[in-house]
């Protein structure tokens, strides 16, 4: 779910495919439809499938930081890895975000604008990239944390009224995602008029 770029690997350098970022990716692949499972068996009323639906979450998503981080720590980037972590991210995120809007947990135009954010800044990176990279803010790395923990916190069973903090870290989290989502079009936008 992070907007942080992945460094191209150096031509005289092969990285193999089988490699531990790419094993953490796939991960993260195979642990969105388990989290999918685990919120429709609690139908968001039983807290202990919600409690497993949270921390399968958190997992996957604790493998977005990590898989990223080892991947430019061991300079193990692949095509494959471009391609599948962003789609893992989204994904994930995009999973979430609906299940909790069929449940009544979040209203649909917040999961509407988010998700459009997301998959339209994800089109714009692939859009670009032949004239460089957009370089990740820290709004990008702000708005993946804000979503994981409004997420989060709307799917453990939190007792009422404590899970109004939940409604404030999704409008947190809405704001800095339609903020940063603006900066990457004029980034975008910026990169094309200078490449050309």
């Amino acid at each position: 779910m992070t907007d942080e770029p992945v460094p191209v690997a150096s031509a005289a350098r092969r990285v193999p495919l089988n490699n531990p970022a790419n094993m953490l990716t796939a991960v993260r692949i195979v642990l969105v439809p388990v989290f999918v499972m685990f919120v429709v068996a609690s139908q968001m009323t039983d807290s202990g499938w919600r409690i497993a639906a949270c921390l399968t979450f958190c997992v996957a998503s604790a493998t977005d930081f990590a898989d990223g981080w080892i991947a430019r720590r061991y300079e193990l980037v692949t095509s494959f890895g471009k391609v599948a972590d962003p789609i893992a991210d989204k994904a994930l995120t995009g999973s979430a975000l609906i299940l909790l809007s069929a449940y009544g947990q979040v209203s649909w135009w917040v999961t509407g604008l988010i998700l459009l954010r997301e998959w339209g800044v994800t089109a714009l990176r692939f859009w670009v990239i032949r004239y460089g990279i957009i370089p990740a803010s820290r709004g990008g790395k702000l708005k993946t944390a804000l979503q994981i923990a409004a997420i989060a916190w709307f799917l453990w069973p939190v007792p009422s009224p404590f899970d109004l903090v939940g409604v404030g870290l999704m409008v947190a989290a809405l704001v800095i995602t339609l903020v940063t989502g603006v900066d990457y079009v004029l980034q975008a936008l910026r990169l094309r008029r200078k490449a050309l």
